[in-house]
């Protein structure tokens, strides 16, 4: 919100474009660029600038956080769109063509996983945040009342990927610690049910947003990115549904994934054991086992992408669930604006690490990749060899 005590106004009659300096209720020295109308006209990287030199030793240390992190985001968003949205699009053709050394239904869950980060950065990163940091209000969405159908949209998307996650890590636990169940559950009928059941349970339990917001856009990046009455900001009933929300994704999907995981270290510990003792009985020279060298790309997979997950979301899922509760009149820990801008920035990168990470694991999803790279320098390459 604006302190209009600590406003100047810079009027330029010919232009009818006034220069504002405001602070807002954490201290941020802002420039901001209106017209006759009061309506911003966005944020410039300058501005930013000029408002972190602007006496920035004297700040509090949170405020100056805040500050650093706005400017970063000038950058850090659009080149996060920049390289997601293409690595997750290459990621679903390759992975899409089985030809990565991976089982059909492992190929089938990281499919979706892909689509679902794909969705996640369109409809949350290119449609919420890089507008909210480049333009102070959605000017360009005013006259489209749809902030609520996007926000069904997007925690749709958001769930979907959470609970992707989910359903792969069980996939893998039921793969390496359930022999009995492997033939029945791993499979691709079996992925295509599951995968289908968790889309429709996220639509459906995320149409709950459409009515809790209203279909227009909010000025400030908060969590709740819509406006939203008074009579739902503060009732106990949507308080709950919203806590639970949080609680639910990803809060017992964190659970759940590091439960799945002790599980499947505990197995392949005992496991492990088990066989080198068979090993050393049988009086082998060799002690390579091809049955736990062919599982080994299998499990760092796995937990490569249960804790880029966990490690990048925990931020965001702290501070929405400590929000929510704050409205409720729970507070209990004061976490700064800043944790949620760093939340939200730790979050948007976890779509688009699980590319690295197959590059990393698989030989064969790297050749598919650099094929792909120089495809279209082939027929130069052609050229300058004839």
């Amino acid at each position: 919100m604006m302190d209009w005590n600590n406003t100047t106004l810079d009027l330029n009659l010919k232009r009818n474009v006034w220069n504002v300096t405001t602070t807002d209720w954490n201290g941020l020295t802002m420039v901001q660029t209106v017209d006759g109308n009061w309506k911003t006209m966005g944020k410039g990287f300058i501005e930013m600038l000029n408002s972190l030199s602007d006496s920035f030793a004297w700040k509090p240390l949170k405020i100056r956080i805040r500050m650093v992190l706005q400017i970063m985001q000038f950058i850090y968003y659009p080149i996060l769109a920049i390289v997601s949205v293409p690595a997750n699009v290459v990621t679903i053709v390759i992975l899409s063509q089985e030809k990565c050394g991976l089982s059909r239904c492992v190929s089938h869950y990281l499919v979706a996983m892909a689509t679902a980060d794909l969705l996640v950065i369109i409809f949350d990163l290119i449609l919420r945040h890089i507008p909210f940091v480049y333009l102070e209000e959605h000017h360009f969405l005013e006259g489209t009342p749809v902030c609520n159908i996007h926000a069904v949209l997007l925690y749709a998307a958001t769930d979907c990927s959470v609970w992707f996650t989910v359903t792969f890590t069980f996939d893998r636990f039921v793969a390496i610690c359930c022999p009995n169940m492997r033939s029945k559950y791993c499979n691709v009928k079996t992925a295509a049910v599951v995968l289908a059941t968790v889309t429709g349970l996220s639509c459906l339990k995320n149409i709950v947003w459409y009515f809790m917001f209203t279909n227009k856009y909010h000025g400030w990046s908060i969590p709740w990115f819509c406006r939203v009455t008074s009579n739902v900001r503060f009732s106990p009933v949507w308080g709950a549904i919203e806590f639970c929300h949080y609680v639910l994704t990803p809060g017992v999907a964190f659970i759940l994934i590091l439960l799945l995981n002790v599980l499947t270290v505990r197995h392949i510990a005992v496991n492990s054991r088990s066989r080198r003792r068979l090993h050393q009985q049988s009086n082998r020279k060799s002690t390579k086992d091809p049955a736990m060298k062919s599982r080994k790309n299998s499990i760092i997979l796995l937990f490569l992408i249960s804790g880029n997950f966990i490690v990048l979301w925990s931020v965001s899922m702290v501070y929405c669930i400590n929000w929510r509760m704050t409205f409720l009149g729970y507070e209990s820990v004061y976490l700064p604006r800043f944790v949620m801008e760093l939340g939200y920035m730790l979050q948007m990168l976890s779509c688009c690490t699980n590319t690295v990470i197959y590059v990393i694991t698989h030989p064969k999803f790297r050749e598919h990749l650099k094929n792909i790279v120089y495809y279209p320098f082939t027929p130069i390459v052609k050229c300058i060899k004839h």
